[in-house]
């Protein structure tokens, strides 16, 4: 997980079916700003899964002394991954035109969203 400051995973019936590293978005002077990377297992898709860790990485990452929380590479056409953003307060503050080569659409761009905590 690289320069994670911390990784939790979703259990559900002994089952591991989510992952999360929560970690500083820039070091330095930006490093009030948190960043987190999420995984949901395919089989646990739709379920609410993603929404509970990010609640929990928000809380994580208040509680660790961030101020806000950014996602650097939202896929534009991951258009559930965007909705649940927005869903608990992310903004798309920017956009990098054509920056991810997806598989099927060629290339599309990604958002960049941010939330204060």
């Amino acid at each position: 997980m690289g320069r994670a400051l911390a990784v939790y995973i979703a259990e559900e019936d002994g089952m591991v079916v989510g992952t999360y590293c929560l970690r500083v978005n820039l070091p330095g002077l930006s490093s009030h700003i948190a960043n987190a990377g999420y995984m949901v297992a395919p089989s646990s898709a739709g379920r609410g899964i993603g929404s509970r860790m990010c609640e929990h990485s928000m809380a994580e990452a208040r509680a660790k002394g961030f101020e806000a929380m950014q996602f650097n590479a939202v896929v534009s056409t991951n258009h559930r991954a965007v909705a649940l953003w927005k869903r608990h307060g992310f903004a798309i503050i920017g956009t990098v035109p054509r920056a991810y080569k997806h598989r099927t659409l060629g290339p599309v761009d990604l958002y960049i969203m941010h939330r204060f905590l």
